[in-house]
Formats: structure tokens, C-alpha cells, sequence
């Protein structure tokens, strides 16, 4: 009997490290994807303090983007928005834009503050980092670019 709840107990550790591992090698997957996206958006990034201080000065707004980098969402949105040469062009010309990571502490304190979950979140703030905007995720560069007009 007791080599049998042994036995159990062992298989049921594997079975548990094998799951751990999977998890784990996936988000480094989709951490490493997460990269690729973000580089093919080339969008000049600060940080929000930063961010603001220079929208501040040069009387634009922030373009604030919280977002984890394993999430397939938003990948898509810097794929399929950001990466959008015209979005890429209106944005770094118009904008200062800021990419908070959600799972760090500047990325959970915004969205704590403005009462919001999930990712990706977008919104527009003044230089003063009040909110002038929560804009809607679309994956359509168009329609993206209307709500920022």
C-alpha cells in the first residue's frame, strides 16, 4: 500500500512539472513573439513621466498603451495597427507615446487609477495626465486613426 500512494504521489509531482513547464515555455513563446511585434511597431516609446514632460512641452498629447507582452491581443494590435506605416507615422508625429507594461508597477498603478482591467488598454492624456480619451482596441489602422483625429 504504501509503495502505491508513493508511486501515485510521484506520478501526480511529474504530471504537475510537465504542466509548470508548459506554461512556462509558453509564455516565453509568446513573450519572445510579444518582442518581434514590438519592434516591427518602431513607435518612438517613453516612459509616462517622460511622456509627459515632452507632451507637456511640445503641447501634444500621450498616447498611453498598457499592454503584456505575451498577449497574443495585443501582438495583433502592434502588428496590425502600430506596424501601419501611416498609424506608425500619425502617431510618432502627433503623439508621445507610452507603452506600460501591465505587469509592472507603473502598468498596474495606471490602471488601478483609472479603475480599468485587461490589456490592451489605450488612452489619451493631456500633459498633465489627466484623460482626454479612452480610445476603443480596433485592429483596423483606419479606424484607429479616426478615433485619434
Amino acid at each position: 500500500m504504501k509503495y502505491f500512494s508513493l508511486k501515485k504521489i510521484g506520478s501526480v509531482l511529474i504530471f504537475a512539472v510537465i504542466i509548470l513547464a508548459a506554461y512556462f515555455i509558453n509564455v516565453e513563446v509568446q513573450s519572445y513573439y510579444g518582442r518581434q511585434a514590438l519592434e516591427k511597431a518602431n513607435l518612438q516609446n517613453f516612459t509616462l513621466a517622460d511622456a509627459l514632460k515632452k507632451a507637456e512641452a511640445e503641447n501634444k498629447l500621450v498616447l498611453v498603451d498598457v499592454s503584456a507582452i505575451w498577449c497574443p491581443n495585443c501582438r495583433r494590435l502592434d502588428n496590425e495597427v502600430f506596424a501601419n506605416q501611416e498609424v506608425r507615422k500619425f502617431v510618432n508625429e502627433k503623439f508621445v507615446f507610452s507603452r506600460l507594461e501591465y505587469e509592472s508597477p507603473e502598468g498596474t498603478d495606471f490602471l488601478e487609477k483609472h479603475n480599468a482591467t485587461g490589456f490592451p488598454n489605450l488612452w489619451l492624456l493631456d500633459g498633465k495626465g489627466n484623460v482626454v480619451k479612452k480610445l476603443r482596441i480596433t485592429f483596423d489602422p483606419t479606424e484607429f486613426l479616426k478615433q485619434l483625429n
